[in-house]
């Protein structure tokens, strides 16, 4: 990838070009996967010296990392300034904005979801960090953030839902089975399934 062409550096602030650098990055490991890409191609491509990003991150495989982090933790901004309604709409807007996130990042997600099988203990902290997150933010569309009783079957039954939700990913990007329309109707009334027959179900089992 040596032909990278460089952009024109500009000031910017340390957290604006943080951002730069991790955009690039993003694009570039999805579009070519990491061993075809280098820091100086990051470097040329976000405009900045290649000791930036040393600086910044400490090196390309921590780079990278943060790259997956990025990707797989579903941002706060999925779950903010959701209306005061019903948690079907909620979840329904969350939903949408995470399919959004997704598909803007498509070659990156496919690449991120593709990596639980490395059995890397760095990308596995991540997975499961991103899956709490998850759990996190589909509790607070559903207004279920103060659930005590059974809170730890609940946020299980979300995480394994995760696995539910990559292999559709999948479907959609991938094998082009599934559209966008279809996985929000599919992610949105699975979890509600969930969260309003399943979990009620395992309750009552526990009686």
């Amino acid at each position: 990838m040596g032909g990278q062409r460089q952009t024109p550096r500009r000031r910017m602030e340390p957290d604006a070009r943080r951002a730069e650098i991790l955009s690039v990055a993003r694009r570039l490991f999805g579009a070519n996967g990491y061993n075809a890409v280098s820091t100086s191609d990051i470097a040329a491509g976000a405009g900045v010296a290649r000791a930036l990003i040393n600086h910044y991150f400490g090196g390309k495989r921590q780079l990278y990392l943060e790259v997956v982090r990025q990707m797989m933790v579903v941002p706060a901004s999925v779950s903010e300034r959701l209306p005061p309604t019903s948690p079907e709409e909620r979840l329904s807007i969350c939903v949408d904005r995470w399919l959004e996130v997704v598909e803007r990042n498509r070659e990156m997600w496919l690449s991120a979801i593709g990596l639980e099988a490395l059995n890397d203990p760095e990308i596995d902290r991540i997975m499961l960090e991103a899956d709490e997150v998850a759990t996190d933010r589909i509790l607070e569309a559903a207004m279920m953030t103060d659930i005590t009783e059974g809170r730890q079957k609940l946020r299980a039954m979300i995480r394994a839902h995760s696995a539910m939700l990559k292999a559709a990913s999948r479907e959609w990007l991938v094998r082009g089975t599934l559209s966008r329309s279809d996985l929000h109707v599919i992610l949105t009334r699975t979890v509600l399934h969930l969260l309003n027959t399943v979990f009620p179900a395992l309750l009552s089992d526990e009686e």
